[in-house]
């Protein structure tokens, strides 16, 4: 195998009275992420959860407080957002970032539409399209166009100009990606030029095996894939080496996956849903159980997705162990920290 990327995912967690200090933390880990030589970082957007709500503004903020590193959402629940108002965020960030943004984008029906009601919809929900036509009306308004015709301006006090999605970000919809959990997703994220995310979730559509269940969903994606540039494959695996946790810690670690593995035996429910097993033990232990996983081989991108309600120095040890132990074992050899910008002055 040769993993030449890796990156790490955070869900920013907070508690209920102290949201600034959750945020702070999951701002705080990137930096360190950087420090470290990994090549992208990426958030978890959540709704109606201690977590974060909006991807777009903590990562508007990280271009702030990071000069190198990717910044990645994953994923963005497409039938939560409007297409115009998005692109135009995720525009603004990536300018920000100096064209650093990775997106990762989901259709579907909005999980908490029903508990939501009319605080989202501005219509009833069966005429509302929440298809792969969503993610689509997206990418649109990240290209590069002139809307209207020739003739068609837009006046203001800023002057007369031809109206277009502003800011116009080069390069974006290069790094749009699909989070891939069926075969049907994964066609559809190949034929239409959208990089493909794997996670440790995905529906066991032929088989109860996990890692042939992701196999065919790399082989399907390669298969439909129309366009000139190959698209990049990340696959997402918890890892959680212990080596230099205390004793106390190495406890929880381990007691957090025995708390996880039942999920694993079997298919769960009627949309045969499979997770993967999670990697918890020795650098030595998971360098072990990754060499003999099929799915590696088969991409140079990595993505440690950690754990929920761990602490800030549990993840730094955790990202630390990997850097150090495992990482340069796959392939990976870590980015060297950037030399500075100096501050932009406003006159």
């Amino acid at each position: 195998m040769a993993i030449h990327h890796i990156g790490f995912l955070t869900p920013g967690n907070y508690a209920e009275a102290n949201p600034l200090a959750g945020l702070e933390a999951a701002l705080a880990l990137f930096e360190f992420g950087e420090r470290r030589g990994f090549d992208s970082a990426w958030v978890r957007q959540r709704h109606l959860e201690r977590g974060v709500s909006s991807a777009t503004t903590i990562l508007a903020a990280a271009t702030q407080r990071t000069r190198r590193i990717e910044l990645g959402a994953a994923v963005i629940q497409m039938g939560y957002e409007n297409p115009f108002r998005l692109a135009e965020d995720l525009a603004t960030v990536d300018v920000l970032s100096r064209g650093r943004l990775q997106v990762g984008l989901s259709a579907g029906v909005p999980p908490h539409g029903a508990l939501l009601g009319n605080r989202l919809y501005d219509a009833a929900p069966n005429t509302i399209d929440f298809t792969h036509k969503r993610v689509a009306r997206l990418r649109a308004n990240l290209e590069d166009v002139l809307l209207g015709d020739e003739d068609t301006f837009v006046e203001s006090a800023g002057g007369r100009v031809r109206p277009r999605v502003q800011p116009y970000a080069p390069g974006l919809i290069d790094r749009l990606w699909y989070g891939g959990g069926s075969l049907r997703s994964a066609e559809w994220a190949g034929r239409n030029g959208f990089n493909l995310l794997l996670g440790n979730v995905l529906s066991g559509e032929h088989t109860d095996d996990f890692l042939q269940a992701q196999s065919a969903l790399i082989e399907r994606y390669r298969a439909s894939e129309a366009g000139p540039r190959a698209g990049r494959v990340a696959l997402g695996r918890v890892i959680v080496p212990l080596d230099s946790a205390d004793a106390a810690t190495r406890r929880r670690y381990r007691e957090f996956a025995a708390s996880r593995i039942e999920r694993t035996l079997t298919p769960q429910g009627e949309r045969r849903t499979l997770f993967a097993t999670d990697l918890v033990g020795t650098s030595d232990e998971i360098l072990e159980r990754l060499r003999k996983d099929p799915v590696l081989p088969q991409v140079s991108e990595l993505r440690v997705e950690l754990p929920y309600n761990f602490a800030t120095d549990e993840y730094e040890q955790i990202l630390d162990d990997l850097a150090r132990r495992i990482a340069p074992e796959l392939g990976w050899h870590a980015t060297a920290e950037p030399v500075r910008e100096p501050a932009l002055l406003v006159a």
